[in-house]
């Protein structure tokens, strides 16, 4: 399996944990640095995010993958992807988001982790 072809299955891997509400599998997948920033501005540590998957201010029910690109240099990454997402968050409604994330990544021994995310729509 190519490198872009394990960070594809990565992020896979994240959005069906995060339906799952899947702990050990989200903090698997996050390097203990990770943040996200919402498209809210809000910003998030790996702890704070997958708390708030685990008490439900972030449900998820589905995501339809559209896109996704990686690009590979050593041992970090970038990883643009772009999903049509089924959501409650932050008390509203359920909704579906056409949601881009923007991940930074980093490879330890021969893992990939996401350190960094930006969110946004298209």
């Amino acid at each position: 399996m190519s490198e872009k072809e394990k960070i594809v299955k990565l992020y896979k891997a994240m959005y069906s944990a995060m339906v799952r509400k899947d702990k050990a599998e989200l903090e698997r997948i996050h390097d203990d640095s990770f943040i996200l920033y919402h498209m809210t501005g809000t910003m998030q540590t790996k702890e704070e995010y997958i708390s708030a998957i685990l008490n439900g201010t972030l449900n998820y029910y589905s995501a339809v993958h559209e896109d996704m690109q990686v690009t590979v240099s050593g041992s970090t990454a970038n990883f643009k992807g772009k999903s049509r997402v089924t959501a409650a968050v932050f008390g509203g409604d359920r909704h579906t988001w056409r949601l881009e994330l923007d991940f930074e990544l980093i490879r330890k021994q021969s893992e990939w982790f996401f350190t960094s995310a930006s969110a946004s729509t298209y």
